[in-house]
């Protein structure tokens, strides 16, 4: 289960990020967090940049909606999510996991 946690401004979303894969898109869960797998290398800000463009493809969200808040040079990230419910984006990340 993708943990959401409330926030002032939307929600927050953990992700288990995966620079330097063979393609890029979600790939799974991890302890809890979406596990986000791109061909970018981690330099300069491509990876989180890419791990921005996965979340808005695959979740139907604007780049607007999206913003990294912690992690910019960790595995572990969270994002904030804005203009969607908890309910609306459960609905979205389990439409996109592997295996549903």
């Amino acid at each position: 289960m993708i943990e959401l946690k409330p926030h002032a401004a939307g929600l927050l979303l953990a992700v288990r990020a995966q620079p330097g894969a063979r393609r890029s898109g979600i790939t799974g869960e991890h302890a809890g967090m979406l596990k986000i797998s791109v061909n970018a290398a981690p330099e300069k800000g491509k990876a989180n940049q890419a791990i921005i463009d996965v979340l808005c493809e695959n979740l139907s969200l604007s780049r607007g909606q999206v913003e990294l808040t912690a992690g910019a040079t960790s595995r572990t990230k969270h994002f904030l999510v804005r203009d969607v419910t908890v309910d609306e984006l459960s609905r979205r990340i389990a439409a996109c996991l592997p295996g549903t």
